[in-house]
């Protein structure tokens, strides 16, 4: 399964993707179209054939059109996360060779600029800054669910400014974000004490990343606990229950509105070089891919993945695999 020891390195002109036409509920507009040109690359770009792409909230988001102000005119064919394999180098792309395996986040700025031609397919294109060499101890699968979440968790630490020594509370600790901000604050940023909420039957994975203190929502309201934070991250959007878990003089991050002062929020912006810098913490073992157990789901099933993703139920990332 998604092995990439058969892919060829020479592009058709058309390939198969999930594609949609007009904005709306993903399970209504969202279909799978098997003649859908192989997007042309640009300069600074190479062509991935795709052997694994992960969905993320904010797919299903722009498919219901949530980002009309700032995305690109339809039909689109979404997906943010890919890993895979290079078949082809834009005239001035130097940094991979064809034949590298690659992974990344392919839109830059967020929800900004989004790329009409997305990983959801056979094949993607992405400018070779968004990419880093897939580490060798990882599978396709595992390095597509990690980009977007792990990019998004190590910058939201660095921009509200988690050192060595500082106690930080995760709430949402077994999302696709929340899973590799406890292992990044533990392993990479040197936090002495992490906090992480989640569901009664995932408080053991919790443990398992690094939380020094698993917290069952079900059970405790994180605005009552007495202990509080200099850190928390808010991956669940609820900064008005963070607001109250932070010390006086602490700081919250979040990464989606509505936001309660004085939590702030920002947008990701992609970069291989965040991927490159924490490669060895993925070679180690310190920081782990975390996938739904429901998954990997074969490309055919991509719209069962986001009914499921959509659920809000899912345990780290929900990958698809075009590659049978």
């Amino acid at each position: 399964m998604a092995e990439a020891s058969f892919v060829s390195t020479t592009p058709p002109s058309v390939n198969k993707a999930w594609i949609y036409r007009e904005h709306g509920e993903t399970a209504h507009v969202l279909k799978f179209e098997t003649n859908v040109a192989v997007p042309q690359i640009k300069e600074d770009q190479v062509l991935i054939k795709v052997v694994a792409a992960a969905l993320n909230p904010i797919d299903f988001k722009r498919i219901l059109g949530l980002f009309r102000a700032t995305d690109t005119a339809l039909p689109t064919v979404p997906g943010f996360d890919v890993a895979g394999v290079v078949v082809k180098l834009g005239s001035k792309a130097s940094k991979f060779n064809i034949g590298d395996e690659v992974y990344g986040d392919i839109n830059e700025e967020g929800s900004i600029n989004l790329k009409k031609f997305g990983t959801l397919a056979e094949y993607t294109a992405a400018e070779e800054r968004l990419l880093a060499l897939k580490p060798k101890n990882l599978s396709f699968v595992e390095a597509a669910s990690l980009p977007l979440a792990m990019e998004t968790a190590y910058e939201g630490l660095e921009r509200v400014g988690l050192s060595a020594g500082q106690s930080i509370l995760v709430l949402g600790g077994a999302g696709g974000v929340g899973t590799h901000v406890i292992q990044l604050a533990k392993h990479v940023f040197g936090a002495s004490r992490v906090a992480a909420t989640a569901s009664t039957k995932k408080l053991d994975l919790l443990r398992s990343l690094g939380a020094d203190l698993a917290i069952d929502y079900t059970e405790e309201n994180v605005e009552d606990l007495p202990e509080k934070f200099d850190v928390v991250y808010d991956a669940v959007v609820q900064s008005d229950k963070a607001v109250k878990a932070v010390k006086e003089e602490g700081r919250v991050v979040t990464i989606f509105g509505p936001i309660t002062p004085p939590a702030f929020m920002f947008v990701l912006t992609s970069t291989g070089s965040t991927l490159e810098k924490l490669k060895p913490y993925l070679e180690s073992g310190k920081v782990k891919p975390v996938l739904d157990p429901t998954g990997p789901y074969p490309f055919s099933k991509t719209l069962e993945a986001f009914a499921y993703l959509q659920t809000s139920r899912a345990t780290g990332k929900v990958v698809v695999y075009p590659i049978p």
